[in-house]
């Protein structure tokens, strides 16, 4: 297995470890280092590579990543809001949610959101992230008048909240059209949406996973008519429980496709699925979660086939834990995602990382493999950049695994799936 923070792998260089490709994968590698778009068969090329063709891919997504974004690594400062996790979808794939009677069962009052807002702020957040569960008697104003409470005290916090199935719920209870809704969502204060509930966008393996959920062409509907009101959102993948290769490319395309369109994303979001706790891997309906070779394949394939049009692209450590986070910054992703301070859906399915790093353990982490760490804005705007170390850095009382370890599974920067 490649590891990115073996010394020999990392100082191979890009053009060296093309040449030792196949020469299928240099002829598609190729392709895409001269500024050409690559075919669902030349990304199926890229998502089955191994050995000398995994280097290759690994080190030319590295570089595509240093021409578009450069030698930075950045992160924002958050905190993730999950305000209940009482829900009635049943995804098989979530070890978060309760039925209203559950003796774990929560809905945190407004005036507690609020609170952990301030106190946010008062650490240094500059966003808050605002999922939860889908409650069967959720008034379907609730969303609004969360983001008008919270904007009323803090009206520069960046909101970032609420799911395509979250939105898709609102419209449903509220009976409003969709672009109303969003409208009035934005009016009271939403910044960005999450682009979470897309797991695979394919409905054929949706079903299998969730058939409550909502459908492709819902998601993508509610995702082109936020970007067509100015409300950007983030995109997401979960890899590693029933989808094959090929799902991979062809959602990742269609993601290139709505770019292209809209122009809305800013970055995309590989989430490997944590599998311990949930059905749908207790039933044998899942693989174990995702491993450390998919690891790389998704994070560089992520950059080849959206280069050009999604610049960023974001590793979760929630999900990875630190080391494997820190190879797939070395395999073309170049965001640690965010500081989080609180997390529950991924630790509910079984991740061990997390609920919280801070600002100086992501810059310690990033410097570890000589990049330059940076706190960033939400919307990837570059609030400081720290080109030396100061007081406040030191690795993570979990440190780095060891390398030749199992790879740790964790908990997600996003709040969920």
């Amino acid at each position: 297995m490649l590891r990115a923070m073996n010394p020999e792998w990392r100082e191979i260089p890009w053009e060296r470890a093309l040449a030792g490709a196949s020469p299928s994968v240099a002829g598609t590698l190729d392709k895409i280092l001269a500024g050409a778009d690559l075919c669902f068969d030349e990304g199926m090329t890229l998502a089955n590579v191994d050995g000398n063709d995994l280097l290759a891919l690994v080190k030319v997504a590295d570089e595509l990543r240093r021409r578009t974004v450069g030698d930075r690594i950045t992160y924002v400062v958050n905190r993730n809001l999950n305000f209940t996790n009482i829900c009635i979808v049943g995804c098989a794939f979530c070890g978060f949610s309760r039925g209203p009677d559950s003796p774990d069962a929560y809905f945190h009052s407004t005036d507690a959101l609020l609170a952990k807002s301030l106190e946010a702020v008062e650490q240094g957040a500059t966003e808050v992230c605002i999922q939860g569960g889908l409650p069967k008697d959720l008034d379907g104003y609730y969303y609004v008048e969360l983001l008008r409470a919270i904007k009323a005290r803090l009206p520069e916090l960046h909101v970032h909240a609420y799911s395509p199935m979250e939105i898709t719920y609102g419209v449903e209870k509220t009976r409003l059209p969709l672009r109303e809704y969003l409208l009035m969502l934005k009016q009271a204060g939403l910044n960005s949406i999450p682009g979470t509930a897309a797991e695979i966008l394919d409905d054929s393996v949706r079903r299998s996973l969730s058939p409550n959920k909502l459908k492709v062409r819902q998601w993508i509907e509610v995702i082109r008519t936020a970007h067509s009101l100015g409300i950007p959102s983030t995109s997401t993948m979960m890899y590693g429980h029933t989808e094959r290769p090929d799902h991979w490319v062809r959602h990742l395309l269609l993601l290139r496709e709505i770019q292209k369109e809209t122009g809305g994303f800013t970055e995309f979001v590989p989430l490997g699925f944590i599998h311990s706790q949930t059905k749908l891997f207790q039933i044998g309906g899942a693989r174990a979660g995702h491993s450390p070779h998919e690891d790389l394949i998704v994070h560089a394939l992520s950059r080849v086939l959206l280069h050009g049009y999604i610049p960023n692209i974001q590793v979760s450590w929630v999900k990875l834990g630190f080391d494997q986070s820190l190879e797939c910054l070395e395999a073309g992703a170049n965001d640690f995602g965010g500081t989080l301070m609180e997390e529950s859906i991924s630790k509910a399915a079984g991740a061990n990382f997390g609920e919280y790093v801070s600002p100086g353990e992501f810059r310690a982490l990033i410097r570890s493999i000589g990049r330059v760490p940076a706190e960033r804005s939400t919307t990837y705007k570059i609030r400081k950049i720290f080109e030396e170390p100061d007081a406040e850095e030191r690795l993570p009382l979990r440190q780095v695994p060891i390398l030749g370890a199992p790879a740790h599974h964790a908990p997600v920067t996003e709040s969920g799936y």
